[in-house]
């Protein structure tokens, strides 16, 4: 085999390597905050991916949770306090408050 043709043969080879590799958006997870007030959640974040981050942080007078109706996370906040979860996996995450079922919340995880 000539030169030309190894070039060409592991040029080929590389293009197909890229093809199927992912494509990276960013070497660290991102942080969000959700803040809870006035018996309510805050905004979910648009733009979520697997391995960002979540912070909870209570500004409200009453004890709240975030309660993934999937069981995948539980978050327990007196008044005053912050708390964490980290997004495992791709997909659309609904959240309650455990001790206020009318405060309700939607997370949009992308891969």
């Amino acid at each position: 085999m000539g030169v030309r043709s190894l070039m060409a043969a592991s040029g080929a080879l590389m293009l197909s390597f890229l093809a199927f590799t992912p494509l990276s958006r960013g070497a660290e997870p991102q942080v969000y905050v959700i803040e809870i007030n006035k018996l309510a959640f805050g905004s979910a974040p648009a733009g979520l991916h697997v391995n960002d981050i979540i912070e909870w942080r209570n500004s409200d007078i009453f004890r709240h949770t975030a309660t993934a109706d999937d069981g995948s996370f539980d978050i327990d906040l007196l008044p005053g306090a912050k708390g964490q979860t980290v997004l495992k996996r791709p997909g659309v995450i609904d959240y309650t408050c455990r001790f206020h079922p009318g405060m309700k919340g939607r997370l949009v995880v992308g891969p």
